[in-house]
């Protein structure tokens, strides 16, 4: 089974290329968010944790966490990120480790993790990793368009992310989704067929 990350920053494309793999090429997508999410709900010694450093008033009515609440602190406050991280993503490392030995085992060909963000040395889930680039005003757009997040909230989100530089560096490929899908298709198979 071929496992591989896709990363790149917030606005990138990542959703659109992630959903092209499944539909295209039949693989088992895994997003590392939804992962945090299910491993971040009530009952879970990850929810205690996060409690226990943030306090109660991260927990919303209904008794789960408050995302939104969460990411403010967050995404303002680099610290408090490194915190969040130091709990969830050890958990969620090793559900996916878990997840890409059964997917092996029922004989699943292509299996394509997606982060926003590079692993830690030590935490890589594979040895092949795609940067999906996308220009700034590009990502800026799809953002507001999408998400219909301020200026300023992209750009804080943006701030807490590595650099171009950084993923370029780290990836093994680089796929620029700036301009058309179709573009970006090509780019795509031609990675896959190396």
């Amino acid at each position: 089974m071929r496992v591989f990350e896709i990363t790149g920053g917030v606005g990138s494309g990542k959703s659109e290329v992630l959903k092209y793999l499944e539909e295209a090429f039949g693989a088992s997508v895994c997003q590392l968010d939804e992962v945090a999410r299910q491993m971040q709900k009530r009952g879970t010694e990850c929810f205690r944790r996060i409690v226990e450093i943030f306090g109660e008033d991260i927990v919303g009515a209904d008794g789960e966490l408050d995302r939104q609440k969460l990411a403010d602190i967050v995404f303002s406050d680099g610290a408090m990120l490194r915190k969040l991280d130091a709990v969830v993503h050890p958990a969620v490392y090793e559900a996916v480790r878990r997840d890409i030995r059964r997917k092996a085992e029922e004989g699943t060909a292509l299996y394509v993790i997606e982060a926003a963000l590079l692993p830690k040395p030590g935490q890589e889930l594979c040895e092949e990793m795609w940067y999906i680039y996308a220009d700034e005003d590009v990502r800026r757009e799809r953002l507001k368009a999408s998400r219909r997040y301020t200026d300023e909230k992209i750009t804080q989100m943006m701030a807490s992310q590595p650099g171009e530089d950084v993923f370029r560096k780290a990836c093994s490929a680089v796929v620029d989704n700036s301009g058309s899908f179709k573009d970006t298709k090509r780019q795509i198979g031609e990675i896959l067929r190396l």
